[in-house]
């Protein structure tokens, strides 16, 4: 069974060539040219347990391009809102669709739901990790700045989920991944462990000014994600804001990238973010087609 749950669970040259699909789909939607149809006659099961707006759109038009028809569910339109066991949603969507993608909180749903189901599982964001992210961001490094091979990114704000999935790439792509994170949130200690023991060069900052310098790509994310409480958040990452200052010791040719949705003047500055070199609606728009190639290889093995 093909899922495609972390990063981590795949080799570089797999993940590659899912980058290198994605961006041949996207250049063949440019040109205006039919793409292949592995979804022909198939349907994907979509469940959200959480909003979005881009895992969403980017999911349902994705599915809708490759030939297929995406099935939207909440958790609220489920049997599972009700108290319906994970595993017999997984059984049950398994008889009916020809691969599910879920949104949810937790990490070990999206687990027991792979475990049980008899089609693929795209894990479309927990509180875990975010792989379909990290793969549209990593199109856009290559985008902007060609092969993987030497690049230097910096993660500047939380050790979320998203700095996860970073971590998880670093240790499958030779890129250094510096990390600025406040004191008291930098990502799990087990999963940095991990990425060292796997050849990833990966640094710890405490000064952002520090880990900006010289990168050619500089990243960030919300302060207060879905289900955190503020508390002292806003003070303790007032120095780990992206701006105009850090844009400035990073490389020239150097690209901000936000998976958005942004709290503009919080952790990104309008000027950063609107500026020439936000490459953040770019990144965007490639969870489109990294997503594309996911499902291809997932439901058809290409």
């Amino acid at each position: 069974m093909r899922h495609f749950l972390d990063i981590r669970d795949h080799s570089a040259d797999t993940l590659q060539a899912m980058l290198d699909h994605a961006a041949e789909m996207k250049s063949a939607l440019k040109a205006g040219r039919d793409g292949p149809k592995p979804l022909a006659g198939k349907s994907v099961a979509m469940i959200f347990e959480k909003p979005s707006t881009r895992t969403r759109v980017s999911f349902e038009v994705g599915i809708s391009q490759l030939g297929g028809t995406p099935l939207m569910m909440s958790a609220q339109d489920m049997q599972i809102g009700r108290g319906e066991s994970i595993e017999d949603t997984a059984r049950v969507l398994s008889r009916y669709v020809d691969a599910i993608t879920i949104r949810c909180f937790s990490h070990d749903m999206l687990l027991t739901l792979a475990e049980h189901a008899t089609v693929p599982v795209v894990n479309a964001l927990t509180e875990r990790s975010h792989p379909c992210q990290i793969m549209a961001d990593l199109q856009t490094m290559i985008e902007r700045h060609g092969p993987l091979d030497g690049q230097i990114v910096t993660w500047i704000g939380d050790g979320n989920n998203v700095a996860a999935s970073w971590i998880e790439a670093a240790a499958r792509f030779n890129f250094q991944l510096r990390i600025a994170c406040p004191e008291g949130y930098a990502p799990p200690a087990e999963l940095t462990a991990w990425a060292r023991a796997e050849g990833a060069d990966l640094v710890m900052y405490d000064s952002a000014i520090e880990a900006a310098t010289g990168s050619q790509t500089l990243v960030t994310d919300v302060w207060i994600s879905m289900g955190d409480e503020e508390g002292t958040r806003r003070e303790d990452f007032r120095p780990f804001q992206l701006n105009e200052e850090l844009l400035a010791v990073a490389a020239g040719d150097a690209v901000v990238m936000h998976c958005l949705p942004a709290w503009r003047g919080m952790e990104i500055t309008e000027a950063v973010i609107d500026g020439p070199q936000s490459a953040v609606f770019d990144e965007a728009e490639n969870r489109l087609h990294a997503q594309k190639a996911v499902l291809s290889w997932c439901v058809s093995g290409n």
